[in-house]
């Protein structure tokens, strides 16, 4: 899979993206209401499972206008024209649906139909002893050049993608490496593929198709089709790529047999999701996939057109005007008409400025209200990705407690309940409500639990003030530190030897001295000792006691005075570390009488004998959870780009659902060109959300996401498309079977195995689809938010207008 740099979450794609339901765009949320579709989540017609409708103004082909051109916004002009290259993104995927056979596309529920454009029947008709499916071309399908669509294309496609030629540059070979060979049937019409064992997903095949003058050779595939297709086989023809203008034009295909296009032409414009408000207004774009302020925008427009407010009215009602007061514009206008011609100048400036600004305001709502927006869901979802390669992750328990810790139903209601969109969390990592293979298994996991995901967080060692705790039984690691240590113990004898003679030599002067001095017998300044100063002034002192703290400069390196023992240490951290956590109790006043200031301040003076002070952490360090030392945190990555701003709002209500079980978050924002290539998928994070689409096929096209990783020998980690680097055997045996069998309901049973134990390994957590918001001009119709379906580009067109007498006329 490609990835759109999940959403501006980020969001990865699928390879071959033909497999995918559809391309993914942004995350982002809007106002306006939508119905709910009863979906099925089996095969079963009844079984019922929520989804959301499309909403792309359906009309019968009769009611649409012949003519026009569509402008229809991408994110950018493709980087390849070969959907089965790694840099094939969904400007890629939105040409090739166009232009290219496709012999199965996907319904309203995500479910893959026979294309009669181009099949007239395709079966399994062998399974013994091998699988043999038979193909049957619609006799009238043929490519821009005249040519017939046959076998000699699923040749040149197979013997590309299989894997076996590794001078083809393909993203992967999912099924096609399970093709034993592919034979010209009873006439030219006929193709018989030939599988060296059992493939269930083999509808996924052959979609796009290319012509053989592309799949052919190494050269064209890797090379030729990047700028250019030496023929295609849609209803519409690609014409021409505008690199500098960024725009791809498609027209009519006037070899189109199938029922032509309405449209003329369809214009692909590269325009960055900042500036299509812009556009819009403007009057440069139909159709465009938009975030969640264009989507306000619009509706405002509507309903200040239904209410009959002009656009400066508006302008002043909700616009740039509105911030302008009474006092403000008085203000304002006595400053522009003062003596002050300094002040009147600038005042002048910034009331030309506003003025200028609620007049763009203006026209841009009065252009805006020529669209609608239609909305449905995404055909994917966005998750919670937790990094298990390494660090505190690695432990499953601790992967399983965030999971516990994260209220799915909270994230989900504040991305899709303002849109009027099903809040549900998706149940399910391979499939969405709707589709065949979706089930619920997220009970593997369970769901939101504080209490559970504390004491999951306990068994694994981390718990309060366990940051402050150095392991039990910690001895010296290596023969150098033994040494070391003995050198001390003999540089600390002598010192205390010679100390002695010293004293024996001084104590006359000593004694003559204390005549005239007065006496600090008792007295020591806290602070201020040296090590091994105390073994005999002040009894009760253990020489070996180990040392709390250091001194300030000056001090010779010297440290706080020791405590009694290290047990009292130990236990007045603990007494500390317990009271923070209750605020009550006998360890609460054990700690609150070890902190009081005239028994621990430096340079105070206190009773000699006194134990010294001990540093204690404050609450928020005593309250996070810690083992062995150090604090449990976890690094959560997120994009920073102005299209992120819905993702960052989640992770930050993620990063107060984590603090709430005592997992804290080291929140680090990065560029969107670096968030997905220089930290999901190199392993630079925890914590990290982005996307993934749907598939039609999740036996094959999931398998990759969720393989076990395995070690390369350079030491490193081969993770495919798995960024969380969490996976298990039996996860890629249940894979495999799925994928081999050829009784569906096994095979979605296998899924749902796959699934339940993906849940279990708690490497991601499925959030929320993604709602999909598409500004569309009012008059468009068979186009907007597809939903889990594909388009039919030839019935997109505009509708045809109304006379004055009711009936309708040519566009």
């Amino acid at each position: 899979m490609s990835q759109i740099g999940a959403p501006r979450g980020r969001t990865c794609s699928r390879s071959p993206r033909s497999r995918t339901l559809r391309s993914v765009a942004t995350l982002t949320s809007a106002v306006l209401a939508v119905t709910v579709l009863a979906g099925c989540s089996s095969g079963d017609e009844s079984d019922e499972a929520s989804a959301a409708a499309q909403d792309n103004a359906p009309a019968a082909r009769d009611r649409v206008a012949d003519g026009g051109t569509l402008r229809w916004a991408v994110d950018a002009l493709p980087t390849t024209l070969n959907a089965f290259q790694a840099d094939a993104d969904g400007t890629t995927s939105r040409i090739a649906g166009a232009v290219l056979p496709a012999l199965y596309t996907l319904d309203e529920r995500g479910r893959p139909r026979l294309n009669p454009d181009y099949l007239e029947s395709a079966q399994v008709v062998e399974t013994e002893p091998k699988q043999v499916v038979l193909y049957k071309l619609n006799q009238q399908a043929v490519w821009s050049d005249g040519r017939e669509i046959g076998a000699a294309d699923f040749v040149a496609q197979w013997r590309a993608l299989s894997g076996r030629d590794t001078a083809y540059w393909t993203a992967r070979n999912s099924g096609y490496e399970r093709i034993e060979k592919i034979e010209r049937g009873k006439n030219d019409l006929e193709v018989r593929v030939t599988f060296a064992k059992p493939y269930a997903d083999w509808q996924s095949l052959f979609t796009p198709l290319y012509p053989k003058q592309v799949m052919g050779s190494p050269n064209d595939f890797n090379d030729g089709a990047r700028t250019s297709l030496k023929a295609t086989a849609g209803p519409f023809l690609l014409k021409a790529i505008d690199r500098k203008g960024g725009d791809v034009t498609l027209t009519r295909n006037p070899r189109w047999w199938g029922q032509q296009a309405k449209l003329d032409s369809l214009v692909l414009k590269a325009v960055p999701r900042a500036d299509r408000t812009a556009a819009l207004a403007a009057g440069s774009l139909d159709l465009a996939e938009i975030d969640r302020s264009t989507a306000e925008r619009i509706a405002l427009a509507l309903r200040d057109a239904r209410a009959g407010r002009n656009g400066a009215q508006a302008a002043l009602a909700h616009g740039p005007g509105s911030a302008i007061t009474p006092s403000k514009a008085l203000r304002s206008w006595a400053l522009a008409h003062g003596s002050d011609d300094e002040k009147a100048a600038e005042a002048k400036a910034a009331r030309k400025k506003n003025q200028e600004a609620i007049e763009r305001y203006a026209n841009a709502q009065g252009a805006l209200a020529k669209f609608v927006v239609r909305k449905s869901l995404e055909p994917a979802y966005t998750q919670l990705s937790l990094n298990g390669e390494s660090g505190p992750l690695a432990d499953e328990r601790v992967r399983r407690a965030v999971a516990r810790a994260i209220n799915r139903q909270e994230l989900a209601e504040s991305v899709l309940k303002p849109l009027g969109l099903p809040a549900k969390p998706p149940g399910s990592h391979l499939a969405l409500a709707g589709q065949a293979a979706y089930a619920d298994s997220s009970d593997a996991l369970g769901g939101q639990d504080t209490k559970e995901a504390q004491a999951l967080l306990a068994d694994a060692g981390w718990v309060p003030g366990g940051a402050l705790r150095k392991p039990a039984g910690t001895k010296a690691g290596s023969e150098s530190e033994k040494k070391e240590t003995e050198k001390k113990e003999t540089e600390k004898k002598e010192t205390e030897k010679k100390k002695e003679e010293k004293k024996e030599e001084g104590s006359t002067d000593a004694k003559k001295q204390a005549s005239d001095t007065a006496s600090d017998e008792g007295l020591y300044i806290v602070g201020d000792d040296k090590p091994g100063d105390s073994g005999d002034d002040r009894p009760g002192d253990s020489p070996a006691a180990p040392a709390v703290g250091a001194n300030g400069p000056g001090n010779g390196g010297t440290v706080l005075a020791p405590a009694p023992d290290a047990a009292g240490q130990s236990a007045a951290l603990l007494a500390r570390a317990e009271a923070l956590d209750t605020g009550a109790g006998s360890a609460a006043r054990a700690a609150q009488s070890v902190a009081k200031p005239d028994k621990g301040v430096a340079g105070a003076y206190a009773p000699r004998g006194t134990a010294a002070p001990v540093t204690v952490p404050d609450a928020g360090q005593a309250k996070t959870l810690g083992k062995d030392g150090k604090a449990l945190s976890l690094r959560f990555v997120l994009p920073s780009g102005p299209g992120s701003e819905s993702l960052r709002a989640v992770g930050d209500r993620i990063v107060r659902m984590l603090d709430a079980v005592g997992i804290r978050t080291e929140v680090t924002k990065v560029s969107d060109d670096s968030f997905f290539k220089d930290h999901v998928a190199s392993g630079d994070y925890d914590l990290a959300l982005y996307s993934w689409p749907a598939s039609a096929f999740p036996a094959t096209d999931a398998r990759p996401i969720f393989a076990k990783p395995e070690p390369a020998s350079d030491g490193s980690l081969l993770v495919e498309q798995n960024y969380s680097r969490v996976g298990t055997d039996r996860i890629d045996q249940l894979f495999d079977q799925a994928a081999g069998t050829l009784d569906e309901d096994e095979a979605r049973e296998l899924v749902r195995q796959a699934d339940a134990r993906i849940w279990a390994a708690a490497g991601s957590i499925p959030l929320y689809q993604r709602p999909q918001l598409v500004a569309a001009r009012a008059d468009l119709v068979n186009a907007g938010a597809w939903g889990l379906a594909a388009p039919r580009y030839q019935d997109i067109g505009f509708k045809k207008p109304e006379t004055t007498k009711g009936t309708e006329r040519n566009r």
